[in-house]
């Protein structure tokens, strides 16, 4: 995920090298690289009048956030290219993959152990280097450790979420980069840039620019520090051909667009297999809610809803659901959770408590000094399932971040938008992030819907009934869910004249006999519901039985709230 964008660059596209001894002259071409390539007796030309300034984009990325393990595995297997060496040249020692590199640093003392006897001498791109390139990686992997969330330190990676794993890297772009933004996802095949020279040289500078005057020295140290990273904990990859990816499901095609979605075969016959997946989605969920199948219904149409279009300032298709009677003092909403992280391609679980809400980063900002913007809980990609567990929420009071957190999650919620933080003004961000909130009474956050939990049993050991319900569902079943919830997000849909005339009278007809019953508001959240319960059908077009359907299962979900209603008195 683009995490950051910096400024462009200028790079030698074309540049001259001139031999010391024989002053015969080679033109060399300069894109894909970092370091200009000299032979030994060889120097660059820096007033050749064949000399090519080009420019190139920057963009800082990230694992992305909240990745499910299923997703992660299900690429590593079938990206077979890493383990396959290059042609092109016979390295003198076996090659790690990055796979091995994060297992090694997570043991940094134990790699130190290894690499110190391994001091190496040699000479890239003209430059004289003797050095422990490898000490460098050892430090960074444990000044990684030592970062706790969101705290500066020397080699503060930036992700936006706490435990996240895996190589950030800078991407370099060289053409068409006004198509990717900060949030975008995008795939890439490029050049792997990890020179040990690029951390030394760039050491050089900053200790040379530290004797500058500093009115001529236009980048500060914490600017080249963030900038330009160690190689090894930081690499470079420049972009031969880069794709702005709609979706992370691996078991999808990479390209769902309304066109083509309709003749591509996978799709099609995907379709036709659609109400038996659906029903045993239903009966899992059912299981997995203690029971209850009308907040399986519901969690089905949570799941698989996504802001189709924007009319003005409002998201049109955001679905959030208040999932409310869940058992406080329970393992029961984490363990939601993970039934969720094996269903959708990426998520998080916000721990409400108060001391988080005091203390996390919601939101990104940019620090100036370093010239680059700072992560926050809510830089999400598009689809991100966030799950905010309120049921942890105890008395206490909330300070001014606190309060600033609140309303950055409502704003979330209502607006489908995230105010980033640059100090002198604010930048609005749009995002599109699935939003269930699991708490015991009503939610404190807006919500689209609020469902009340009516648990049809209670497990003795809920870890036990929880394990057993994903040990019993088959790979072949669970990846059917899988693609079912990520592929129907990708349908068109639309309502005839006919049912849209028939939808108004129904309005009319139900205004009639009570006013109160239902207002412009329900009106719309039966449309959203009726929607995505036909999608959820494989039906494309809106037809009287799921508007029948619709309103009926918001009956119900009425009732079962008037039922609470009139137990707990003013629960609600």
């Amino acid at each position: 995920m683009i995490q950051d964008m910096f400024d462009p660059e200028f790079y030698m596209g074309v540049y001259e090298t001139v031999n010391r001894n024989t002053k015969a002259r080679v033109l060399h071409f300069g894109k894909y690289r970092d370091v200009a390539e000299c032979g030994p007796q060889q120097e660059v030309d820096l007033n050749s009048p064949r000399t090519t300034t080009l420019e190139r984009q920057t963009f800082y990325c990230v694992p992305v956030p909240g990745e499910s393990v299923w997703v992660k595995e299900a690429y590593v297997n079938a990206n077979q290219a890493r383990v396959s060496p290059s042609t092109s040249y016979t390295p003198s020692r076996h090659k790690r993959s990055y796979e091995d590199d994060e297992d090694m640093d997570l043991q940094p003392n134990k790699q130190k152990d290894q690499h110190a006897g391994a001091r190496q001498t040699g000479g890239v791109g003209g430059l004289q280097w003797c050095g422990e390139p490898k000490r460098l990686e050892t430090e960074a992997s444990t000044g990684q450790q030592l970062n706790s969330l969101n705290l500066s330190s020397p080699f503060d990676l930036n992700f936006p979420l706490p435990g996240e794993k895996g190589p950030a890297c800078l991407v370099k772009v060289y053409e068409d980069w006004d198509c990717f933004k900060v949030n975008d996802v995008f795939e890439l095949y490029g050049i792997l840039s990890v020179d040990p020279v690029l951390s030394i040289v760039n050491n050089d500078e900053r200790d040379a620019s530290s004797l500058l005057d500093p009115m001529e020295c236009t980048d500060t140290a914490e600017e080249q520090r963030v900038h330009s990273p160690p190689a090894s904990l930081v690499p470079r990859i420049h972009v031969v051909l880069a794709q702005k990816l709609q979706h992370i499901n691996p078991l999808l095609p990479a390209c769902l667009n309304k066109e083509e979605s309709k003749t591509c075969k996978f799709v099609s016959s995907f379709m036709s297999e659609l109400s038996p997946v659906r029903a045993e989605l239903l009966g899992f969920l059912t299981h997995a809610l203690l029971g209850d199948s009308l907040a399986a219904e519901y969690l089905i149409l949570h799941l698989i809803s996504t802001v189709y279009t924007r009319r003005d300032v409002l998201p049109l298709g955001k679905f959030t659901v208040n999932l409310s009677g869940c058992p406080r003092n329970s393992t029961f909403t984490e363990h939601l959770y993970r039934i969720i992280q094996h269903l959708v391609p990426a998520s998080f679980r916000l721990q409400m408590t108060i001391e988080n809400m005091n203390h996390l980063k919601f939101i990104p900002h940019k620090d100036y000094t370093a010239n680059r913007l700072v992560s926050g809980l809510l830089q999400l990609p598009s689809n991100t399932s966030l799950v905010i567990d309120e049921t942890l929420l105890e008395q206490g009071q909330l300070d001014a971040p606190g309060v600033h957190n609140v309303t950055a999650l409502s704003n979330l919620i209502t607006w489908q938008k995230v105010d980033y933080d640059f100090s002198y003004h604010q930048m609005e961000f749009p995002c599109n992030i699935n939003v269930l909130i699991t708490s015991e009474g009503r939610s404190l956050l807006p919500a689209d819907c609020q469902i009340h939990l009516q648990p049809q049993l209670i497990p003795p050991n809920m870890e036990e009934y929880m394990n057993s319900l994903l040990s019993a569902v088959l790979p072949s079943v669970l990846n059917k869910f899988r693609v079912y919830l990520t592929l129907l997000r990708f349908l068109d849909y639309s309502i005839s004249d006919e049912i849209t005339k028939a939808v108004e009278d129904d309005f009319v007809e139900m205004r009639k006999n009570d006013p109160q019953s239902i207002t412009a508001d329900d009106l719309h959240q039966l449309l959203i519901i009726a929607r995505f319960l036909s999608l959820s059908a494989g039906q494309t077009t809106l037809s009287r039985e799921r508007w029948l359907r619709a309103k009926q299962l918001e009956s119900l979900r009425r009732t079962r709230l008037q039922q609470q209603k009139c137990v707990n008195g003013n629960e609600l």
